[in-house]
């Protein structure tokens, strides 16, 4: 029979607290009245909540076992299990962005992916490290209002957005883990004297907005005529009423630029869990055919890495983004926080 999952959206401390007694107090999500037991898996979820509350509803029905999901950002996620290190109640770790995972597995975190799940997504998605994986992309993109701005105007590379032509003619998030995470890309890919550079000129020529979303609502009304955002938002947009996306067009860099960065978001294993053999079966249905199903054809528009389940239409496969190459585990979130910090950019 098939058990009812249990979706939180509460603090670490205060989930720790109730799944130690066994029970919760309040409403959970959807209205639920929370009911936490022991045998319960705790998720640190910082995808998308709709997507994964789909691969945990689906998991749960396959398995029985319960799941327990505490939402929040990528860095919030990220700096709270370094924090609370091995006292932590959290079994798994879900990210949209790669360098909050390689900041738990810096601190020491992750317990190892078995290796059957690891098999399952190709070494490009995932750190050569083998202590997380690879559950979904993203492909930096630039949005662009053809009324604006001509298809022979288009940048070839990212880089060229420092340059002073491009003065008030693009806009970006610089305060979200997603454009950060594009910063950590190009800082592999440059180095830190190339990648303050195009922050600097990033700093006198973008204007600033506050995520990516209000971002291409910008270049849509034409307040700008570019913007630097990940691929899904348009494609979300597209497929629906297109409000916020009728007037844009998307321009893949391709190139091995740096813009065209992919993204892993990534699942790992906390080894200070009390659920390991249960973490690791999620992690692996997140990565197994039915779970990147589950991603492919829902509402997210992200990219399966995972398992040969082909992207949604009409997204371009993957495989020809022409994407730069880089090790998830290499990516740097706190020297990008210090040099946009530096670049005057947060």
């Amino acid at each position: 029979m098939r058990r009812r999952r249990t979706i939180l959206s509460i603090s670490p401390i205060v989930l720790a607290a109730l799944v130690l007694t066994g029970c919760a107090g309040g409403d959970a999500q959807g209205g639920e009245e929370a009911q936490v037991s022991d045998d319960a898996l705790v998720v640190y979820n910082a995808q998308h909540e709709q997507l994964t509350e789909e691969w945990v509803e689906a998991f749960t029905e396959e398995t029985g076992i319960e799941v327990v999901l505490r939402h929040g950002s990528d860095s919030e996620l990220a700096n709270q299990l370094v924090a609370e290190g091995d006292a932590s109640r959290a079994d798994v770790f879900l990210t949209e962005n790669s360098p909050a995972m390689s900041l738990v597995e810096n601190a020491g975190l992750f317990a190892p992916v078995d290796q059957a799940t690891l098999d399952l997504v190709p070494e490009q998605y995932r750190p050569s490290s083998g202590l997380w994986t690879g559950i979904a992309a993203r492909s930096t993109v630039f949005v662009y209002n053809p009324e604006l701005l001509d298809e022979s105007e288009l940048p070839d590379s990212l880089v060229d957005l420092a340059d002073p032509a491009w003065k008030d003619r693009w806009g970006a998030a610089p305060g979200g883990a997603d454009f950060q995470a594009i910063v950590s890309a190009m800082l592999e890919l440059t180095g830190a004297d190339a990648t303050r550079s195009w922050l600097d000129g990033m700093h006198e020529n973008a204007t600033i907005y506050q995520n990516n979303i209000a971002t291409m609502k910008a270049v849509n009304a034409g307040e700008v005529p570019g913007g630097v955002i990940y691929h899904y938002y348009w494609y979300r947009d597209q497929d629906g009423t297109r409000e916020n996306s009728a007037d844009t067009k998307l321009h893949y860099f391709g190139n091995a630029d740096p813009g065209a960065f992919v993204s892993v978001s990534g699942g790992g294993v906390l080894k200070a869990g009390t659920r390991q053999d249960a973490a690791q079966q999620f992690l692996a249905f997140l990565a197994g055919e039915q779970g990147q199903t589950i991603l492919g054809e829902g509402y997210s528009f992200e990219y399966p890495v995972a398992s040969g389940i082909p992207a949604k239409a009409p997204l371009p496969a993957l495989e020809t983004l022409d994407a730069p190459l880089v090790d998830p585990t290499e990516l740097n979130g706190p020297e990008v926080i210090d040099l946009m910090t530096e670049a005057g950019l947060l």
